[in-house]
Formats: C-alpha cells, sequence, structure tokens
C-alpha cells in the first residue's frame, strides 16, 4: 500500500520519518485512554476474557453500538478472522455486553444499546493487500486502521477502508418486525412514507454519499447515521418531511425558522447539534452547502 508523507515546513522543508517503535501495549494504553477522541467510542473493558479468547478492547459508539478493538502485534498474525470470532461471540452473548455497559455506564446506556452494526477495528502498523481485499469481501463491519508514529508527539492513524456492510434488501424488510415498544424502525417507516418524502430521503443520501469514498453508512434501529471516523449526520423520516441532524455548532449558522434549529437541548435519536428539516426539494438545495460543511469538518 501507499506510504503518507509528512513534511514539517518551518524555515526548511523536513520529511519526518514515521517509525513504528511504539511498544504494544503503550498504543492499546493510549487508545484506550483516548478512545472517545480518536475514534468516537466510549471506553468499557480492557483484555476482556471471553470463551476461547481475550478481546484486547471493547467499547460503544456514539449510536450505542458494540465496539472491538484488536491490536495486530506480529506480520503472522491474522487479526480480521480474530476480530471476526469475536464479533460472532459478542453476537450471541449480548447479555454479557449489556451487564459491560451497565457497570460502566448504567441501565440507562445499557438500554439504549443498537446491536444493527456492531464493529471490530483492527489497527497494526501495517496491513498487507490481501487483508484490505478479504474484508471487503467479507462485507462486515470491519475497519482496518493503520497507524505511524512520528518522532515524539505525532501519531496518524490511517482509515484503509470504508467497511460496505450489507444493506437490507426489499424482500427483508418485509420481514422486518415492529419493535417491542410499539415504535416503527427507521426501516418501516421508508416502507409507508408517501413517494415525494421517499424522493428526498434517498436524494439527501445520494448528495451525502457523493462528498467522498471515506463516508460509510450505519442502518440503525430508528435512523440512518452517515460517519467517517465519527458522525457527520443522522437522518430520521417522517410522514410529511426528512428529519437531519449534523454535527455543527449551531452558533455557526444562520438559524431559519422551520428549516434548521438548535437542537442541543432537544431530545433527539442519533447525534448532532444542527436540525435541519427537508419538506420539498428547494429545501435539500438549500442544505447542501451545510451538509457539505459537516462532511468538511467531520
Amino acid at each position: 500500500m501507499a506510504d503518507i508523507k509528512l513534511f514539517e515546513i518551518k524555515e526548511k522543508i523536513e520529511e519526518k520519518i514515521a517509525s513504528t517503535v511504539f511498544l504494544e501495549k503503550e498504543l492499546q494504553n493510549l487508545i484506550e485512554e483516548n478512545m472517545e477522541t480518536f475514534f468516537g467510542v466510549r471506553f468499557l473493558k480492557s483484555e476482556y476474557i471471553i470463551t476461547n479468547g481475550r478481546m484486547d478492547s471493547i467499547g460503544i459508539d456514539e449510536n450505542n453500538s458494540p465496539v472491538i478493538f484488536e491490536y495486530k502485534r506480529s506480520s503472522s498474525e491474522n487479526v480480521i478472522n480474530q476480530g471476526l470470532f469475536y464479533l460472532d461471540w459478542l453476537l450471541d452473548h449480548k447479555s454479557d455486553f449489556k451487564l459491560l455497559v451497565i457497570e460502566k455506564f448504567g441501565m440507562e446506556a445499557s438500554n439504549k444499546i443498537d446491536w444493527s452494526v456492531p464493529c471490530v477495528i483492527c489497527i497494526a502498523n501495517d496491513f498487507t493487500k490481501y487483508d484490505l481485499h478479504a474484508v471487503n469481501q467479507m462485507q462486515r463491519n470491519i475497519k482496518l486502521v493503520r497507524y505511524k508514529k512520528y518522532g515524539e508527539n505525532l501519531l496518524l492513524f490511517e482509515h484503509l477502508n470504508a467497511p460496505v456492510v450489507k444493506t437490507i434488501d426489499d424482500k427483508k424488510i418485509e420481514n422486518v418486525k415492529q419493535s417491542s415498544n410499539g415504535t416503527k424502525t427507521h426501516l418501516e417507516k421508508l416502507l409507508s412514507v408517501p413517494k415525494n418524502i421517499l424522493n428526498i430521503y434517498e436524494s439527501v443520501c445520494g448528495y451525502i454519499e457523493s462528498l467522498g469514498d471515506d463516508i460509510v453508512a450505519n442502518q440503525l434501529k430508528l435512523y440512518l447515521a452517515y460517519k467517517k471516523v465519527k458522525n457527520i449526520a443522522c437522518i430520521e423520516i417522517y410522514n410529511s418531511y426528512v428529519l437531519m441532524y449534523l454535527k455543527l455548532n449551531p452558533d455557526t449558522v444562520e438559524l431559519e425558522e422551520g428549516f434548521t434549529r438548535d437542537a442541543r437541548n432537544i431530545g433527539h435519536y442519533g447525534t448532532g447539534d444542527l436540525s435541519i428539516k427537508l419538506r420539498n426539494m428547494d429545501d435539500l438545495e438549500k442544505a447542501k452547502p451545510i451538509i457539505q460543511r459537516a462532511y468538511i469538518e467531520g
């Protein structure tokens, strides 16, 4: 894979040479202590012992989905298959994960756990082209992250893939059951909204996906999240409008009644402090520059 070149530009241009002089445990500790800053994930537990193995680090992301971190310690270690095994184990032992969340963040947080797109993040100083090909073929939410250390104070994380997670096709959507509390799921709403609203929804999704190949769609139970490393937009759909929440400070946007709104003190699904209500295609055109800004700053 192509390497990244980093240069310091002061009085003279100097190339910073990457090193892998990092004790694996030191890297793991650094990530666990700063997991939310680096990856938007709240840390739960280190060295979590399970049947036939031990997960290096485990957490829960901003969409309340489980996240497993695995660190590749040697070139011969098959960290991808290992992470896949842990992911399948976790899906079969949801109650164990729920107990972890209860112990760390309480019952309210555990009730919000979303199992739609649990994730494995594999971290190593390098991966092969075969690793990348294997992950792309799996169509599971497995992310490969390469790290490089520059000098004493610079650490780079390079996200090598945007996972293509299998979407639910029309036949599967027909079998989606309503959630136990009577609230319609996001997928159920997509089946029942008027055609003009569905067109707006599909258009805004298409626009967001066109902004860059580093964007990943996560279909959650009650909304659709678009993210790079962290969420940039969360989308809900209703019978008369599409509601979007962007990761932008509302104070930096000129708010317009009925179109944009400060959502910092308003309860809502997903993340994002700026709410945008799309009732027609004109609203979408007006929203595009704001969406693009959320992408650039996200």
